[in-house]
């Protein structure tokens, strides 16, 4: 399941270094080319909701396997597509896909998994979706600059097939609940994010216009009406609200959202700050981040035993400050001088940051949830990465603009540097760049400062690991009830009951009172028929029944001197 769910993060991230040469070969301008990420992840947040429930009616297996042969053809168009309005359209398809496959992976993960190994098991989890999104860039440099963007959706289709037939092999079928769905509720939540995301996006290009924010009104509206509606229907809500008593389950869907749009908020200013500014190629920019992925690999499976054996609360305060550090690093060294060595230091503290938050916020979100929830939850948990991440990439697309505004001075026609059609990179004339680097420095901020309601939201987490060492030392428990097996010369089995003395309080040496001495319990058995038995001889043998007139005995007890009569 792995192997899907890696893709589809993937596909998040890896559309960000190829901007500059979507733009150049579909002839389309910046505001645009930033619908390509946006659609895909607003199509793949709005459907994650219901998805987590249709994983529980119809089984995971089943939601996985459409899923991801939704999303492989997806790609499959994507690469083929001729205009930018075509390209959109695929990633909204693929989109869905990745929402119909995404719950399904956490809520097996929480259903297969004892509790003692959930751990370990929700780190490979969290490794899968913190390197997938790092990686992401890195892998499409190096297929923009050997192949073409085509090929960042093309190199998707023969490893969703080979996803298709491990997963058709390997993934366990898991019973099925039935389940209403939430249509008024997908409805509502679908409009308000979409006009949501809308009105950040076009506002700074519309110039903030009365008209955008009627529109960010009406999202914000659709929203406060969803939340309503969930708390009024009484069937089957979409989001049972009742999830959210669970302090951790809630604290881990605002880390997960932060750490959403942190991450996909960095990527955008990074990518046209080594590309305009540095004049890196497609590769060697998204080998920037190459420091950051390797350094969260390396940690995933040391944080993985560290969250089953500590409180989540220091390991997720440490990641996100760790990150909130590095981007405000990140922002000072963002400058047209800086040396690639410097860079790289950044980034290897920005990824252990993101080691100490991706798998804890994995362990912890669906730790206390009963098994009939584990879908609903994983859904939430999943959709609220996303929505972060689409209001990462509409804020920042907006903010980017806001400070190029403020930083450039005004050109005829307004700015709007061209890619360079032999490698894809950005072309900025020697005064520009200045001034562009300090806008994307300035940009770099606001994922660094959304890092911080993390922080915040980590001081609050109350979930708790028993050590594994500290179990396996606990006493165990004595056995009260213990069945013996036939001895000597009984016809049962008897059942024997152990009363414990209760544990002697601990005597103070100055204490008057009189010490007693300790006097182990003896048991009082029974048969498991009720008769009373003695603790060292038990039954004496009770006779066969004899036949009287073809029949047995009724009851030999009745004899005297033999079954209950028998104790002196």
């Amino acid at each position: 399941m792995m192997v899907g769910f890696f893709m589809i993060l993937l596909d998040s991230t890896i559309v960000a270094v190829a901007n500059p040469s979507i733009m150049a070969k579909l002839e389309t301008g910046y505001d645009t080319v930033i619908w390509v990420t946006s659609a895909y992840l607003l199509a793949y947040a709005v459907p994650l909701l219901v998805a987590g429930r249709l994983g529980d009616r119809f089984g995971p297996k089943n939601l996985y396997l459409a899923g991801l042969g939704v999303f492989t053809a997806a790609s499959l168009w994507c690469g083929l597509s001729g205009s930018v309005g075509m390209l959109i359209a695929a990633r909204v398809v693929q989109g869905i896909g990745a929402a119909l496959l995404t719950p399904q992976t956490l809520s097996t993960i929480t259903r297969i998994f004892p509790a003692d190994r959930r751990g370990v098991a929700m780190s490979v989890w969290g490794a899968t979706a913190g390197v997938a999104t790092l990686v992401g860039p890195l892998a499409g440099g190096l297929l923009v600059d050997a192949m073409g963007w085509e090929w960042i959706f093309f190199v998707n289709v023969p490893i969703g097939v080979v996803g298709l037939g491990l997963a058709a092999w390997l993934v366990p079928v898991l019973p099925t609940d039935m389940h209403r769905f939430d249509l008024v509720g997908v409805a509502l939540s679908g409009a308000g994010m979409f006009l949501i995301v809308f009105a950040l996006q076009e506002g700074q290009s519309a110039g903030w216009a009365p008209w955008i924010w009627a529109v960010l009104v009406a999202g914000i509206g659709f929203m406060v009406a969803f939340v309503y509606w969930q708390s009024i229907n009484t069937r089957e809500p979409l989001i049972p609200l009742d999830i959210f008593r669970d302090r951790d389950f809630s604290l881990s869907n605002v880390g997960v959202a932060v750490i959403g749009f942190a991450t996909t908020a960095m990527i955008l200013p990074l990518m046209f700050y080594a590309q305009a500014v540095c004049g890196l190629s497609p590769t060697r920019s998204a080998l920037l981040t190459a420091p950051m992925a390797i350094t969260s690999g390396l940690l995933a499976p040391v944080v993985g035993r560290i969250v089953d054996r500590t409180h989540p609360r220091p390991v997720v305060g440490f990641g996100f400050s760790a990150l909130a550090i590095a981007l405000t690093w990140l922002s000072i060294e963002m400058a047209p001088s800086t040396p690639i060595w410097r860079l790289a230091l950044v980034f290897v503290a920005m990824g252990v940051g993101m080691a100490f938050v991706w798998q804890p916020l994995a362990a912890t979100a669906t730790r206390n949830l009963p098994a009939h929830l584990a879908g609903a939850g994983s859904g939430v948990y999943n959709a609220t990465r996303q929505v972060g991440a689409v209001l990462g990439s509409s804020s920042i697309a907006a903010f980017m603009t806001s400070r190029i505004t403020a930083e450039l001075p005004p050109m005829p026609g307004g700015l709007h540097p061209e890619p360079a059609q032999d490698r894809g990179a950005l072309q900025l004339p020697e005064f520009l760049r200045e001034p562009f680097a300090a806008a994307m420095s300035q940009s770099m901020l606001l994922p660094a400062f959304i890092a911080l309601f993390g922080v915040g939201a980590a001081l609050f987490m109350v979930g708790f690991a028993v050590p594994r060492a500290s179990r396996q030392s606990e006493p165990a428990q004595p056995e009260r009830i213990r069945v013996m097996p036939n001895v000597s010369d009984d016809f049962d089995d008897y059942v024997e009951y152990v009363v414990p003395r209760a544990p002697e309080p601990r005597v103070d040496e100055h204490d008057t009172e009189p010490l007693r001495a300790h006097v182990e319990p003896e048991p009082i058995g029974f048969a498991h028929n009720g008769f009373h038995v003695d603790d060292e001889r038990h039954f004496r043998p009770v006779p066969p029944p004899r036949r009287h007139n073809r029949h047995y005995r009724a009851d030999p007890d009745d004899v005297p001197g033999y079954g209950r009569h028998s104790y002196d």
